[in-house]
């Protein structure tokens, strides 16, 4: 079956058409979808009547002109990544300690490029009853009850950074943060047990989906390892410095970055779209 998916042409923060790819010519959007040309409200309205999908292509950043759109789209997504990567005693979120974390927001440059932003950090002092497995131990290389190491609690380490993430999404207009990392799924498994022994409910991650970087560079770079990717994407990388959660989400996030922007440039920038889906499950009495 055909599908249509709608175009908007963006130039000056509004919604353009032309003819022929004539840009010189091109004027605000007129449409029966909203009564203006601001594409986050011909956005919206699309969204209203069913649109599943859309493309939209900055010609301002296409055409290098100095400006950009990225702010307008941005309001017609939902989601902020938020890059992070833990070290741990193990490998069971439950029972195994967390004894790094770093998280680090991206932002818009100047030029409309996804750039590395704020660093939080900590390191962990093992939680009561925590399992330490000595082989991850000696693979890091510390000594997890060293308080030379400025050891805070998960309370004191993580509550704050969920609290400043949680505030980076209210001020991006989104409704949530997504976590981005290099085999992301056992980040978020670690950072959502520290959640629960907390008893944190509001932790601003989703509490599934991820943004993998292991999976975008073996798709688009050819890579998978976080070294060898960050090498094919033209990072410097420290091997001494690596498997620390601060600097390992300082490469992730450039590479995320990179990544993000060579996609973007060619095509487009995604937007996020609220569908309702009728699954067809008939409601039974109770």
């Amino acid at each position: 079956m055909l599908e249509i998916i709608p175009v908007l042409d963006l130039m000056n923060s509004v919604a353009v058409s032309g003819k022929s790819g004539n840009r010189d010519t091109y004027t605000p959007l007129q449409t029966i979808y909203a009564s203006s040309s601001d594409p986050v409200e011909i956005a919206n309205s699309l969204k209203r009547a069913n649109a599943k999908e859309m493309y939209i292509a900055d010609l301002d950043l296409i055409e290098r002109n100095g400006n950009h759109n990225i702010y307008k789209i941005k309001e017609v997504n939902t989601i902020l990544p938020v890059i992070v990567d833990v070290e741990t005693a193990g490998f069971d979120p439950q029972k195994d300690a967390l004894l790094e974390v770093a998280m680090m927001t991206v932002k818009i440059d100047e030029n409309g490029k996804f750039v590395p932003d704020e660093l939080f950090k900590a390191n962990i002092r093992p939680f009561e009853g925590a399992n330490i497995n000595e082989s991850n131990i000696k693979f890091l290389g510390i000594d997890p009850f060293d308080e030379s190491r400025d050891l805070k609690t998960e309370e004191e380490a993580l509550i704050p950074m969920f609290k400043a993430i949680s505030k980076k999404v209210k001020a991006a207009k989104c409704k949530r943060a997504i976590l981005v990392g290099h085999n992301g799924n056992f980040d978020l498994s670690f950072i959502y047990a520290a959640a629960e022994r907390l008893n944190y409910k509001r932790c601003p991650f989703h509490p599934f989906s991820v943004f993998d970087t292991a999976s975008l560079s073996l798709l688009v770079l050819g890579q998978s390892v976080l070294v060898k990717s960050c090498i094919a994407s033209g990072i410097d990388f420290d091997l001494k410095e690596a498997h620390g959660a601060a600097y390992d989400t300082q490469k992730e996030c450039e590479l995320f970055c990179s990544i993000l922007n060579k996609v973007t440039t060619f095509m487009g920038y995604p937007v996020n779209m609220n569908i309702d889906v009728d699954y067809g499950h008939e409601e039974k009495d109770s």
